[in-house]
């Protein structure tokens, strides 16, 4: 049976689950009311050629826009909340070394939300206030990891960096949001050996050495984006490294029935990086975007996006799919995205 329940779009996405290759089974298919009630234009379109794949791509990025706010923040935070309650030990990490730059996170987070978003946050009595959402959190009294009071603010992922013998290291992190990695196979790894499953980013190549050069000159809030796509609208999308090489064996379909309009999401990241004044750490934050696929038909420019985006992905070489987890279906949403342009 290729039967599905709706997707509960932009609401607070549960568990991610493993799908078996070309099994037809119920799951979250994008209903028809549920598509037609998602956005028309997306937050950010990086396959539409402002990005490039496997490319570095940092841009400088204005200091008022550090954090992104839109009206899902609740549902977000609700998914971390979740999260924290069920699997805490999967998405946070932290060196005890890290708490004074934590706290330098917290503090400058709720100085930038305060200023930046009046009418969502206030301080009260030492606690962060987010209005009408019944939500407070404590950021003068915030225990060991006052990390965590400052992932339950924002909708972003929260990533500190820090430099020793072997370069820059993960020493602490709040990732409730992966895009197919795992935290705790990350901590504590210097940066080439992050980036080692990521086709031209490891150890000895160019673009890990232009990587260590940025992080050590690293003097402004960067940004740069990265997509990918998926087969349901979870917002948790962890996946091991060597599930990912399982993966890339795989010659069926990741999408149920093989129908990509009915099940694909484009995930997109938008990614920051700033230097911490005082501990000297980078924080690395990671804002996840979800948008059905089958809304790009809808999308005033997707003449344009559209035949982008199928260009993007026919410029993937083997390794860059097998990483993206895209080889087997390629083709189809090459042909879904054609078949937008086509219609005008």
């Amino acid at each position: 049976m290729c039967g599905a329940r709706p997707a509960l779009l932009h609401s607070v996405p549960r568990q991610g689950r493993q799908h078996r290759s070309a099994a037809c089974l119920p799951h979250q298919a994008q209903s028809p009311a549920a598509v037609a009630d998602h956005p028309v234009i997306p937050a950010h379109t990086p396959y539409d050629g402002t990005s490039k794949p496997f490319a570095i791509g940092l841009k400088q990025a204005e200091a008022r826009d550090w954090i992104e706010l839109d009206e899902h923040l609740e549902a977000y935070l609700a998914e971390k909340d979740r999260l924290y309650a069920e699997i805490p030990d999967k998405v946070f990490v932290a060196e005890p070394e890290t708490r004074a730059a934590q706290q330098e996170v917290l503090d400058l987070l709720v100085a930038h939300l305060v200023e930046r978003y009046p009418e969502t946050y206030r301080l009260e009595g030492g606690r962060c206030v987010i209005a009408g959402s019944g939500r407070s959190v404590d950021v003068t009294n915030a225990g060991d990891n006052p990390l965590i009071a400052a992932s339950k603010l924002v909708q972003e992922d929260l990533i500190l960096m820090r430099q020793g013998e072997n370069g820059w290291r993960l020493a602490a992190g709040s990732l409730c949001f992966p895009s197919s990695w795992r935290l705790t196979e990350k901590f504590g790894k210097a940066i080439h050996d992050i980036h080692g499953p990521v086709p031209g980013f490891g150890p000895g190549t160019r673009m890990n050495e232009l990587i260590a050069r940025m992080f050590d000159k690293l003097a402004v809030l960067v940004e740069r984006f990265n997509w990918s796509v998926q087969a349901n609208g979870e917002l948790y999308h962890p996946l091991s490294d060597r599930q990912r090489l399982a993966r890339s064996a795989e010659t069926d379909s990741t999408f149920p029935c093989a129908d990509v309009a009915a099940h694909a999401f484009i995930r997109v990241e938008r990614q920051t990086l700033r230097k911490l004044p005082i501990s000297s750490d980078i924080l690395f934050t990671i804002r996840i975007y979800l948008d059905p696929l089958a809304v790009l038909a809808r999308n005033p420019d997707r003449a344009q996006l559209a035949p982008s985006f199928a260009g993007q992905l026919m410029s993937l070489d083997r390794d860059q799919l097998d990483y993206k987890g895209l080889t087997a279906d390629r083709d189809r949403l090459v042909g879904f995205l054609n078949g937008i342009a086509s219609a005008g």
